[in-house]
């Protein structure tokens, strides 16, 4: 893979590269030391992966990542020296687009030890995300599960998401009649992070989704590990590492398959921004089924993938941009 790093700092730049050296499939395509010219080099040459610092001259890492996405959309992985201290700039890149975060590589003694492999790991993650992906499996058959008390918004969402997810969010009211489930490209890490910021943009109660859970009005749950989530007979929650060949986790097509599996009251089936192709077979079977399904627009994705996805099974009964989908949400579940 072609690798562009984005870094101002010499020390963290080697470090990279002698991570990425360990690999012969890798190479350093470019370096830029500064937001602006890592904007450049991925419209002069588009790299396979972005390795994005946080703070960095002329603009940081999160308006880099928001026009690398409008001007040259690549895959992109903040790289920083503590992701846990940064948790909230970490947020707001995945919110402009990134899809995941891992700490800087170390250089001690000369060596880089153990600490290039989480850089290492999540390239490869990343490397088949924008490979063909494995088809969701066929539900399995089962006893569906009496209507359930509120009607049902399954979301799912990768790059891009969180910036999305807190837009819908932040439009709904706090009497907002219907349960939420979101199913969001984020590592385990991340997630209750993510679950808490996400509850102080909306007045709904935000928080991360705890097997047993039974999606209820007024609440939206956030799936939380590198397992996928998923709607058991019973209608409650419950995460699964099968099928553990996807490289999507959690996996959109996963839950929005068992929601048309077992879920019996209305729903409706929401796919956001994001890179590749997860979600948009499980749409369109929610289609099938007769639910509601919205696909989110062109114009106000961070990343055209997912929803280009559906849009091109016919699995979306409306194209909606950003903006308008909460009103759609709303409306329909008034009715």
């Amino acid at each position: 893979m072609n690798i562009g790093i984005v870094n101002d700092s010499p020390l963290a730049v080697e470090a990279m590269r002698r991570a990425i050296a360990l690999r012969a499939e890798h190479r350093v395509l470019w370096v830029a030391t500064d937001g602006a010219q890592a904007v450049d080099f991925c419209v002069a040459q588009p790299p396979g992966v972005v390795l994005m610092d946080l703070i960095m001259p002329k603009f940081d890492g999160v308006e880099a990542t928001r026009r690398i996405m409008a001007q040259a959309p690549c895959p992109v992985l903040v790289v920083t020296s503590s992701v846990g201290a940064n948790a909230w700039r970490v947020y707001e890149a995945m919110a402009a687009g990134a899809l995941d975060a891992v700490d800087t590589p170390t250089l001690a003694d000369n060596r880089l030890g153990d600490s290039s492999q989480p850089l290492l790991a999540k390239i490869d993650q990343i490397g088949r995300l924008l490979e063909k992906p494995a088809v969701a499996p066929a539900p399995r058959p089962g006893v569906i599960v009496a209507r359930g008390a509120a009607p049902l918004i399954a979301i799912g969402a990768s790059a891009g998401g969180p910036g999305a997810l807190a837009a819908i969010l932040g439009q709904l009211p706090a009497d907002f009649g219907a349960a939420i489930v979101m199913v969001q490209h984020v590592d385990k890490a991340f997630a209750e992070g993510m679950a808490q910021w996400l509850d102080g943009q909306t007045e709904l109660t935000v928080r991360v989704a705890v097997s047993g859970d039974t999606p209820k009005a007024g609440e939206a749950l956030l799936a939380a590990t590198n397992d996928h989530l998923y709607m058991t007979r019973s209608g409650s929650l419950d995460y699964t590492p099968e099928p553990a060949a996807t490289p999507y986790r959690p996996s959109v097509d996963v839950f929005f398959h068992s929601v048309v599996e077992y879920w019996r009251g209305d729903a409706i089936g929401v796919l956001l921004t994001g890179m590749g192709r997860d979600g948009a077979i499980g749409l369109k079977a929610m289609r099938a089924k007769g639910y509601r399904t919205i696909a989110q627009d062109q114009a106000s994705c961070a990343v055209y993938g997912m929803p280009k996805a559906a849009a091109a099974l016919d699995a979306a009964s409306r194209i909606l941009p950003l903006g308008s989908i909460a009103a759609e949400l709303v409306a329909n579940i008034k009715r």
